[in-house]
């Protein structure tokens, strides 16, 4: 697939800066993809527009994980956990500006133990991850209440990103809803643009997931899955062919792809040249995809982590 088919033209201020309040106030885009009928609704509305799917949402919670540190010279260092990546405090992190640090120095409750590329270090970190939320480059307006990059059913921690689609929803809601907990610890990777001409040189590096035997016994045994966020998609797709329900996962949704166990998908609108924008497409089709944008953007929709969702049915 050529990867220009992953581009689109979005105006500046559609990116959202803040969340909706409430969080099911946010607009919700729906595409029926048996008329190619599109409604346009709000999310607290998502229970009336279900049947008999099993919502399925992924639980793992955001760490507080930028961390702004100096060196002894008095040099600022910005420091991004990714993932755990052992005992006692074992992080693989991206730290800028990086190029001049050495293994072995000191910043504050980091220790730099490892040189990895781009950029990327194995560190040993005082204590628990005590920064600030992780937010996105796209977004320029601090943060009022942190949890607000907290899905209200986040649990286990360690994701380096939030699964935005999760965010739509409120205790109230879910109450409504039949619903079931995956996890997978979003990496940055998940985010990576894609820089290759061709998607299928794009690779992708594995991100932890869990699913625990009961919730995939009613996840299998369900009539329809609604997968609340691509995360989600990863996680059930990967069980449906392994078996497994823990491990990592590098699968990568492409189109051309065949769905084992998702039979909706709830999600939130991507960036361009994304891994998360190809699975879109792989779920949609290529065409209904890139027509569902060009209407919310039309319709002025927000777009990215802060923005309003799609749900295709």
């Amino acid at each position: 697939m050529d990867t220009a088919l992953l581009e689109y033209e979005l105006p500046e201020e559609l990116i959202a800066q803040h969340p909706a309040e409430p969080r099911d106030a946010s607009r919700l885009l729906v595409y029926h993809r048996a008329t190619g009928a599109i409604e346009h609704r709000v999310f607290s509305e998502l229970p009336e527009l279900l049947t008999n799917e099993l919502v399925v949402v992924n639980d793992s919670r955001v760490v507080p994980a930028r961390l702004r540190l100096r060196r002894k010279s008095g040099g600022a260092v910005e420091l991004l956990l990714v993932e755990q990546a052992g005992e006692n405090g074992v992080w693989e992190g991206l730290v800028r500006p990086s190029r001049r640090l050495l293994p072995g120095e000191r910043l504050g409750p980091v220790l730099l133990v490892e040189r990895l590329e781009d950029g990327r270090w194995v560190v040993q970190l005082d204590g628990e991850p005590a920064g600030e939320a992780p937010l996105p480059p796209y977004i320029h307006e601090p943060l009022a209440d942190p949890g607000r990059y907290q899905t209200v059913y986040a649990r286990e921690s360690g994701s380096a990103a939030a699964p935005t689609a999760g965010l739509h929803f409120t205790p109230e809601l879910l109450e409504r809803l039949d619903y079931e907990r995956v996890t997978l610890h979003v990496g940055l990777d998940t985010f990576r643009p894609v820089t290759t001409d061709s998607l299928e040189e794009h690779t992708i590096h594995g991100e932890r997931y869990s699913v625990e035997p009961g919730a995939w016994k009613r996840i299998a045994g369900a009539e329809r899955i609604l997968a609340a966020g691509t995360t989600s998609v990863r996680v059930l797709e990967t069980v449906a062919r392994t078996g497994s329900g823990r491990g990592r996962t590098s699968l990568f949704i492409t189109p051309g792809f065949e769905f084992l166990r998702v039979d909706a998908l709830l999600t939130n609108f991507h960036l361009p040249r994304s891994t998360l924008l190809a699975l879109v497409m792989a779920f949609t089709g290529i065409d209904e995809t890139r027509e569902i944008y060009r209407a919310a953007i039309d319709e002025r929709y927000r777009f990215y982590s802060f923005g309003d969702a799609m749900l295709v049915l």
